[in-house]
């Protein structure tokens, strides 16, 4: 069953028309090396200019009918392949994404693509708050600070709704995201980070020194106090003014704990 739901607009597709757009997009993806697999290509706005590069490209579009009209126009180093992204099996060699996504389909697409390995860069048209969002611009989203050590979220331009035909309600962004080479924390201990992430995003209290006391292992306002400062962090901020630097060294000072040694650590050595 497809996981595309509503409108091409039955597929909630808004294919890109501006020029402007599609070769900011393209220089974008100039800087990078390997293969593409582009995500949605809808008529080929974005096709066209990427098969130029002369690297191998994938573009996978879930539309039967425009899958085999794009396939009949370009070069034989694109392949065009009918499926749904959300269960296409994604290579394990290194490769590049690009895509206009579908923006009621954002979410979900993003996190596949996260726990995907192998790629390097994907350059993304969505939508323009979730851009924002994911970019950490005004803070991060839990996502975003829960994949930080791994990603790097770039914003770089936003992307007027005229850009697109059908016309949609809202404007588009353009989101890069970068596989760090050297990551900041190995990905054995990804499940644990997230977990320390969700905690503190979503437990109890008022600013960041009562969060962190509450709802990590260094169990107190004044040792939460104290840490903060060491990261240039005020007590009142919230989850999402924390730096990448900060949540990683929160969770290398009181790993990601569970609430039966959190109950401990308050009555004994960290009560206040």
């Amino acid at each position: 069953m497809s996981t595309y739901r509503h409108g091409r607009h039955e597929y909630g597709q808004n294919f890109l028309t501006d020029q402007s757009i599609i070769a900011a997009i393209t220089r974008l993806a100039v800087a990078t090396e390997g293969p593409i697999i582009e995500i949605g290509p809808g008529d080929g706005a974005l096709t066209t200019p990427l098969a130029r590069l002369g690297r191998p490209v994938t573009a996978i579009e879930i539309d039967a009918r425009l899958a085999r009209r794009l396939s009949e126009r370009l070069p034989s180093h694109v392949d065009v392949v009918s499926d749904d992204f959300l269960i296409y099996r994604l290579p394990t060699y290194p490769y590049v994404l690009v895509g206009n996504l579908p923006f009621h389909q954002t979410t979900a697409m993003l996190r596949r693509m996260l726990h995907a390995p192998a790629w390097t860069n994907a350059i993304l048209l969505v939508q323009w708050e979730v851009a924002r969002r994911r970019a950490g611009v005004g803070g991060a989203t839990m996502m975003t600070a829960q994949w930080a050590p791994w990603f790097e979220f770039t914003l770089h331009a936003r992307v007027p709704s005229r850009a697109f035909t059908p016309r949609p309600g809202v404007d588009g962004g353009i989101l890069s995201i970068y596989r760090r080479k050297h990551p900041l924390l190995p990905s054995e201990q990804r499940r644990q980070f997230h977990a320390l992430v969700y905690r503190v995003y979503t437990g109890p209290g008022c600013g960041l020194a009562q969060i962190l006391a509450r709802n990590t292992a260094l169990g107190s306002a004044r040792a939460a106090q104290a840490w903060l400062s060491l990261h240039g962090v005020t007590a009142a901020r919230l989850p999402k003014d924390l730096p990448v630097e900060a949540w990683v060294d929160l969770f290398k000072t009181t790993g990601a704990s569970p609430p039966e040694r959190l109950t401990k650590m308050r009555s004994g050595r960290f009560r206040r």
